[in-house]
């Protein structure tokens, strides 16, 4: 090997002390550098220090400066968290909230009865300088006196409010401004919850930053429901008093103004002396208000106001709300906004829900603790026949069939059951009832009791907690039972936790009653609607379901659902519903559902002919007495089934034989009989107008000029048919509203 060179070494050698040098003086000058820095930002800090102590202070001023800082803290602590609670509310701003003020509607029951308007035209709303005076000036010392001093919250309102509240044990004085009351009328809901009290302040500044004062008056004027299906002073007056709004006298308006508190309790048409005594406490706030003096009110006080004579008018107002939502969705691309709508509503049954809510509510409301309650009726094709959104409208116009978003418990099981069926099993297939965990989750059954090995049917008849969390985890996941449910008809978000399969993730009544409706359809898609027909004063149809909404499509095989129905129809007889199964012995079929600590019951059932949800539970969330679906969800719906199915012509499940009267239709009788007691009310019974077989003459008659061939003008009289229609010889001339020969 070659020895390295002697004259490469050498500069190699010669150049390591210098690299060491230069490492060195670099290592000084980083330790000089760190050091002098530091050095000096002490100085800083002490110069900052010595020049702090000139404003330090002691005693009281120490103490005021400490309470300062911390106010400091906690207020940008404040506006963050203000900010995060304030975006949620404005959201609602986001849609064409002045979008109700574009329509003028009329509403018609199934058989072309009046039963409702809704929306306004702002064109035609009296403006704010043509009202009474003293409409202005009783509205405005009842409800909201520093209404032109205060910036939408009245904070000072709100303390004496609140310190009359305190001094009378109990709620006498409201808190609300008027702004506040619009707020909630345009953008939210009448439900008692913290978070809707926080959008709703939030909302009421808006509205002050975004409109005058007189627009917050007139739209508070038009939108507010006012008793008797009626919303906006101008309507009240007139339906109340027979007069326009601009004729009306103090003792008239003083009977106005008082509406807006509770229109359902002082209604004249329903409760004049209440009404009267109620007008008499506006005028005392007149007068306490400074508005008005004693002088000028003794009149009104001495000649109260009278109203025109009206039978009680009962207006299917939560559907009408419903139906105005779907008129304005089906509706904006038309040119015309006054129309008349033709809903699917039967005025009959709809009565009848609304006794059986409230009749279940007056006679086991106390012993279950419950005071809320909600149905959805459904025909088999899709229309809805009766909706009730809560015990008393006039109290509470939030719809809870169609907005309260609700835990649906065992309910909400048929759409794993239907899953499975989808994907292979049956009613007899076998599988184990034991102790499962689920990702750290351990489920338990309602008697805290295992059965080992069972088949579907009993799983699902027993309501059998850990069968459906088995086939979620080990068969299905939960996104197939999630789209399941959406496909079936529940357009509410599910959430596909673990818990999903035991009914944890919020639905709808009405959501409910669309997908159970599926099950009596064949396993086509329910095709829920309110809404048959839409015109224009000229009479000429703008919208017809039939012939503008698209066809059903298959949402559930025809194996699946008829497994489906053989298992449901199962529950009302050796299941949990026993109180659903009907007098007449027609069979039924439906699931129960009891949410954690009985906060919401629920019973949703069908016959071959309707599908209808039922609902309780209270509005803040608070638990019933120990209330199951089993027991007064199944018991109202049975009152209401027994109703609807009397005279008409039955049709059967599909899957199922339908006798009647079944074997069991004495034995539901004594069995219901002795659940209610000797204060059971009396049955109801359906008034007959046709019989089944005119019934179906009619239809078949209808459906014969439905599909007979178009009609060919005789070739025979041309002459005579150029004098009657210009169009050459042998044109069809089609039939309809403004056709025909």
């Amino acid at each position: 090997m070659q020895e390295p060179n002697q004259d490469d070494i050498r500069p190699e050698a010669e150049n390591a002390p210098r690299k060491r040098h230069i490492l060195l003086r670099i290592d000084s000058w980083i330790d000089s550098t760190v050091w002098n820095a530091g050095f000096r930002l002490g100085v800083w800090w002490e110069d900052i220090t010595i020049f702090s102590r000139r404003f330090s202070v002691r005693g009281w001023k120490k103490a005021l400066f400490e309470v300062l800082g911390e106010a400091m803290t906690w207020g940008t602590a404040g506006s963050v968290l203000l900010l995060a609670l304030a975006l949620p509310a404005f959201e609602e701003t986001k849609g064409n909230w002045r979008a109700q003020g574009d329509f003028a509607v009329t509403f018609l029951d199934r058989y072309g009865n009046e039963i409702g308007h809704r929306g306004i035209i702002h064109e035609d709303s009296v403006p704010i300088d043509e009202l009474p005076d003293t409409l202005i000036k009783a509205v405005l010392a009842t409800e909201d006196r520093r209404f032109f001093d205060h910036y939408g919250i009245d904070f000072l309102g709100l303390s004496r409010a609140m310190t009359e509240n305190a001094r009378a044990g109990g709620v006498v004085q409201g808190g609300s401004t008027l702004t506040q009351q619009l707020a909630k009328n345009l953008f939210l809901s009448n439900e008692r919850t913290i978070e809707r009290k926080i959008k709703e302040a939030f909302l009421a500044v808006w509205l002050e930053s975004n409109l005058s004062k007189k627009e917050i008056l007139r739209l508070y004027l038009d939108r507010a429901y006012m008793g008797g299906g009626t919303f906006g002073a101008a309507a009240a007056s007139q339906f109340y008093f027979g007069k326009d709004i601009t004729d009306i006298n103090l003792a008239e308006s003083a009977m106005l103004a008082g509406l807006f508190k509770a229109p359902a309790r002082y209604a004249p048409h329903v409760n004049l002396p209440a009404a009267r005594a109620r007008a008499n406490e506006v005028l005392t706030n007149l007068v306490q208000g400074g508005m008005m003096t004693e002088g000028q009110v003794i009149a009104a006080r001495l000649n109260p106001a009278t109203v025109v004579d009206r039978a009680e008018v009962r207006s299917p107002d939560y559907f009408l709300d419903w139906a105005f939502e779907e008129v304005q969705r089906l509706a904006a691309p038309f040119a015309q906004h006054s129309l008349v709508v033709r809903t699917t509503i039967d005025t009959g049954l709809q009565q009848a829900a609304e006794e059986s809510i409230e009749s279940s509510l007056r006679q086991y409301g106390e012993s279950y603790q419950v005071k809320q309650g909600a149905m959805v009726m459904v025909e088999n094709g899709g229309a809805v026949r009766a909706m009730v959104g809560g015990r008393d409208y006039g109290e509470s116009q939030f719809n809870r069939a169609t907005r309260a978003l609700r835990q649906p418990g065992s309910s909400f099981k048929v759409y794993t059951y239907t899953a499975a069926m989808e994907k292979g099993f049956t009613p007899s297939s076998v599988i184990s009832d034991a102790p499962i965990t689920w990702r750290g989750w351990s489920p338990q059954n309602y008697a805290r009791s295992y059965s080992g090995r069972v088949t579907m049917l009993t799983a699902i008849a027993k309501s059998i907690n850990t069968v459906p969390v088995r086939l979620a985890k080990d068969e299905l996941g939960t996104e197939i039972i999630a789209e399941t449910a959406k496909k079936m008809g529940i357009e509410t978000p599910i959430r596909t936790d673990k818990t999903m399969p035991l009914g944890t993730s919020e639905v709808t009544v009405l959501d409910q009653a669309t997908a159970y409706a599926v099950f009596p359809a064949g396993g086509m898609q329910s095709r829920r609607h309110g809404i048959s027909q839409i015109l224009n004063y000229d009479g000429d149809i703008l919208y017809d379901f039939n012939r503008d909404a698209p066809p059903a499509k298959r949402v559930v095989s025809e194996k699946a659902n008829a497994s489906m129905n053989q298992m449901l129809t199962q529950i009302p007889v050796i299941g949990t519903a026993r109180r659903a199964a009907l007098d007449n012995g027609i069979v039924t079929g439906g699931k129960t559902g009891t949410t954690q600590a009985y906060r919401d019951a629920w019973f949703v059932g069908f016959t071959g002919d309707y599908t209808t949800a039922v609902w309780f539970g209270n509005d803040d969330y608070t638990s019933t007495n120990n209330m199951t679906g089993g027991s007064l969800p199944a018991m109202t719906f049975k009152r209401l089934m027994d109703y609807a199915e009397q005279g008409i012509e039955h049709r059967a499940i599909p899957g199922i034989e339908n006798p009647l009267p079944g074997p069991n239709a004495k034995k539901n009788k004594e069995v219901a009989a002795g659940q209610a007691g000797e204060n059971a009310l009396p049955p109801l019974v359906r008034p007959r107008s046709l019989s089944p077989e005119v019934t179906r003459l009619l239809k078949a008659i209808g459906e014969s000029f439905t599909t007979a061939p178009a009609l060919k003008l005789p070739a025979v009289l041309p002459g005579k048919l150029a004098e009657i229609d210009p169009r050459p010889t042998g044109e069809i001339i089609k039939g309809g509203r403004n056709g025909g020969l």
